[in-house]
């Protein structure tokens, strides 16, 4: 039987095709194949943006492929939260949460967002001192001293902090354990809330330590303590909340990385394996302690798990601290 040419030349372009095929597959298959988009919940040198700019950097060259930080601040990093748990779910639209989104959510429930439905935990990376400062033209030398200035001129008592934060959630246990009243004076993100104690118009705020080490060390600020179970690397002559007279008031700000829950178990075993190299590069691991941060290593079982009783925890918290009603 004689094909005709114009049928043979079709079918034999077919054929050639299909060898192709699998290799055209498998190219779209290999992950990561364009840039990643790493949100965050928080403005611009806050602790949340220096730890993503410190991972976006190390991590690029492990991934063969540029990590984007995309700040998209507001309620209490909801806004970036919301975000990410709609985005595809194909690993390049990644969240660097913190301890805030748990807290956030206790006191400011968001019906589009279910952190334990909505997200697959991804990594937990990185771990920061909480300390609490004042200005330093002030009389105030101590926790003890704070205290008694709160308890006598409660109109003075204005504590600077991101409503939801964990600093807030740190500032009102504070409160609750000195038996005080503060007022909370609402900003979107640590550094314009540390720029009013700063500008001696707000008393006192708590914040995370790579957000206030540099003014410290420059006299703009007064540190009186940290909320960790130990002292601060980066400020040794501070001391804990224990040691200045106040046990009780334990806690720290963590980093942790979430994908849209349904995103193929493979990728985030890959973004969690980067992201756990990174963190521990020589690079990572001096940018980051240099300001009283430690590298952490759970990953995404051992991070679910950690999520599941850090909501008990400070829903608990919350309720004794009178944030949200029984």
């Amino acid at each position: 039987m004689i094909i005709p040419r114009r049928k043979f030349l079709h079918l034999a372009a077919g054929v050639a095709a299909l060898p192709s095929l699998p290799r055209l597959a498998a190219a779209q298959d290999v992950y990561p194949s364009r840039p990643i988009h790493l949100v965050i919940g928080f403005t611009p040198g806050a602790a949340a943006d220096v730890v993503a700019r410190v991972l976006a950097q190390a991590a690029s060259p492990i991934l063969g492929q540029q990590l984007v930080v995309e700040n998209k601040p507001g309620a209490g990093s909801s806004i970036a939260a919301e975000y990410v748990a709609h985005s595809p779910k194909d690993g390049y639209t990644v969240f660097l949460g913190t301890l805030s989104i748990v807290t956030n959510q206790i006191i400011n429930p968001n019906r589009a967002l279910d952190l334990e439905k909505d997200f697959a935990p991804v990594a937990l990376i990185q771990d920061a001192p909480i300390i609490l400062v004042v200005n330093p033209s002030s009389d105030i030398h101590s926790v003890k001293e704070l205290i008694a200035l709160c308890a006598a001129k409660p109109d003075k008592a204005l504590d600077s902090n991101v409503i939801g934060s964990m600093p807030h959630f740190a500032s009102e246990l504070f409160a609750q354990k000195a038996g005080i009243k503060l007022t909370q004076v609402p900003y979107q993100g640590s550094p314009q809330a540390v720029e009013d104690v700063v500008a001696n118009r707000t008393l006192m705020t708590f914040s995370p330590v790579s957000t206030v080490v540099g003014l410290i060390a420059a006299g703009k600020l007064r540190a009186l303590a940290t909320t960790t179970a130990k002292r601060a690397g980066a400020l040794p002559d501070t001391p804990t909340m224990a040691e200045a007279g106040l046990p009780g008031v334990e806690t720290s700000l963590w980093f942790g990385l979430f994908v849209p829950i349904g995103t193929p178990r493979a990728i985030v075993d890959k973004l969690a394996a980067a992201s756990r190299a990174a963190m521990h590069t020589p690079a990572a691991m001096a940018a980051l302690r240099k300001q009283g941060d430690d590298p952490l290593d759970a990953g995404p079982d051992k991070f679910a798990a950690f999520m599941h009783s850090e909501v008990a925890r400070w829903t608990e918290v919350a309720h004794a601290a009178g944030m949200i009603k029984s």
